[in-house]
């Protein structure tokens, strides 16, 4: 068994870093998407045109199952366009990721004290000024925490990517236990523990991070080492 582990674990390897590749890619879809739609969804104008498609992506995006959506992103766009697995679990999990991080950006910024716009625009900072300078950069901080539970969450959620043929950390094992017939116990257990201590890696820094960023006066949390 030992000898079984010791050849395949730098398959092993090549699976997380297939998974740590798609974590990167799905989050900076996430950011870039659920930044956007925070902006819109607190400073954006009230018109149902901008409203209701951001009303109706976070719901679908947050209400329907994860593997349906992988199967939408991979099966259903196929018949239109040649779509790699890869790319495919990036869009739905990465749409997801924006749904749900929008929400946390969207709570960030409102979190921010009203007052401290209205005295940007007193000291004659434009509004697009104030948000960028004042709101922005208060709102990243009081993310820091919700944000460090996104990645734990997306981190696990990249072994869905199996079920549309992504070859990351849990399709290797399968494949590992295939092809030496059994171990399964010990070949996902060494799978689990790989992504604890990603996970372990993770968090650590995040906690890190947002004890150094926190906004003097809020509420913080014990952080554990």
């Amino acid at each position: 068994m030992v000898d079984i582990l010791v050849s395949n674990f730098p398959y092993l390897l090549e699976g997380l870093g297939v998974a740590l590749v798609l974590l990167a890619a799905l989050l900076a879809v996430g950011v870039a998407l659920g930044a956007a739609i925070a902006l819109l969804q607190v400073y954006g104008p009230r018109v149902w045109w901008v409203r209701w498609p951001i009303f109706v992506f976070e719901r679908v995006f947050r209400g329907v199952p994860i593997i349906i959506l992988l199967f939408l992103f991979y099966y259903g766009l196929s018949g239109v366009y040649d779509i790699s697995s890869f790319a495919a679990a990036i869009l739905g999990l990465g749409f997801r990721s924006a749904a749900y991080q929008s929400q946390i950006f969207r709570s960030a910024l409102q979190s921010v004290d009203v007052g401290q716009m209205v005295a940007a625009r007193a000291m004659g900072m434009s509004k697009l000024q104030a948000i960028a300078f004042v709101a922005v950069p208060q709102g990243v901080r009081y993310a820091l925490g919700p944000w460090t539970n996104e990645f734990s969450a997306e981190l696990k959620d990249t072994s869905l990517a199996y079920v549309i043929g992504v070859v990351e950390l849990t399709r290797q094992a399968k494949y590992i236990i295939s092809s030496n017939h059994g171990h399964i116990l010990v070949v996902f257990a060494v799978a689990a523990a790989m992504y604890f201590v990603v996970n372990k890696i993770g968090n650590s820094f995040f906690y890190r991070l947002e004890a150094k960023y926190a906004v003097p006066g809020s509420e913080r949390r014990l952080f554990s080492r």
